[in-house]
């Protein structure tokens, strides 16, 4: 890159949070501006006090509506509607909205008119120029795009698997579940909710949710479309998630061949996307690993001859902020954005 990119975070939780830890000491970018809720030393706090991730081992402070972190010297705004916020007076290259929550069209009209390019986290957001998942499509970015969305997490595991299951074997229909770490939203009591389900205590319950992740990904592989259907189960621990995928195939593989072909994408020009291991992980060994996913070789089966069945492992939130950083880079690369 020719210079250093400004950068603007709408939202300070979770993923916010971890872009900055991943991103604050490369010399390739500078938060120049965090919008969010909470109170100044509050954000500061919990930047340096992860309960996922542990201490964040820098000083900083905050000093008259900024927030100093070594080299970085971050204008910290009230948080509010994107409408709200004047990002077009603070010379940045991208904002990325990650609060999650689903902006309506007018919201994202905003983003398009006073922003050069947004990456937006929440899935759910239709009015976008292009959906990206890191290692499946990212060689189709234009320059023209104003308003992108990285998918989520779990979209870019389910997407790399049946990308590489596709190429290799031939996808033919698939069923996934993603028993997934639960989420800020969820309460930790029940609660009154209008989805009942999700009204119920995440540290108390196993609870199946909806998950936009095959509707994304037959989006990205057309000749997939009406394939592919899925459900999401939130359980009780912080972090670490996974993929459980069933599919049927043109050619039936073998679990070796399934765990070779793992292996060998793997140590390719994925590598720092599409992990594997033979070791009998757990969902905690997996928090704080960079890769999209973590292919369980131990859980590879085969059911009658016609089922096939994978599990990657992913943390949720580590893995996806170091794609979303990866993608704005890979933007600034095509030029035209000053």
């Amino acid at each position: 890159m020719s210079s250093t990119l400004r950068i603007g975070l709408m939202g300070f939780g979770r993923i916010g949070r971890n872009l900055f830890r991943l991103g604050y000491d490369n010399p390739n970018f500078q938060f120049a501006a965090i919008s969010d809720l909470g109170q100044p030393e509050t954000l500061r706090y919990l930047l340096l006090r992860d309960s996922v991730h542990g201490p964040f081992d820098v000083e900083a402070t905050v000093k008259d509506s900024y927030l100093e972190v070594g080299d970085q010297n971050v204008r910290l705004l009230p948080g509010g509607k994107p409408s709200e916020i004047p990002w077009d007076m603070m010379n940045l290259d991208v904002v990325i909205d990650s609060t999650g929550v689903t902006w309506s069209d007018e919201e994202v009209e905003a983003y398009r008119n006073h922003t050069k390019r947004t990456v937006i986290t929440n899935p759910d957001v239709t009015s976008v120029d292009r959906i990206v998942v890191p290692g499946v499509n990212e060689s189709e970015i234009s320059r023209d795009d104003k308003i992108v969305s990285p998918s989520s997490s779990t979209t870019q595991v389910l997407a790399l698997m049946l990308k590489i299951l596709d190429q290799e074997f031939g996808v033919r229909n698939a069923m996934m579940a993603t028993v997934h770490a639960y989420t800020s939203d969820q309460p930790l009591a029940d609660n009154t909710r209008v989805r009942r389900r999700r009204s119920r205590s995440a540290v108390e319950n196993i609870i199946p949710n909806e998950t936009p992740s095959p509707r994304l990904v037959e989006a990205i592989f057309p000749h997939l479309k009406g394939k592919v259907k899925g459900i999401a189960f939130n359980v009780p621990v912080p972090d670490g998630s996974c993929i459980d995928l069933t599919t049927e195939h043109d050619k039936m593989p073998s679990v070796d061949d399934v765990n070779g072909v793992m292996k060998t994408w793997s140590q390719g020009d994925l590598s720092h996307i599409v992990g594997y291991t033979e070791d009998p992980i757990v969902s905690s060994d997996v928090i704080g690993r960079g890769e999209s996913m973590i292919f369980d070789a131990k859980a590879t089966m085969i059911a009658a001859g016609n089922f096939l069945k994978t599990i990657c492992w992913y943390d949720n939130g580590w893995g996806y902020s170091k794609r979303i950083l990866e993608l704005v880079e890979a933007y600034s690369g095509l030029g035209g954005d000053s």
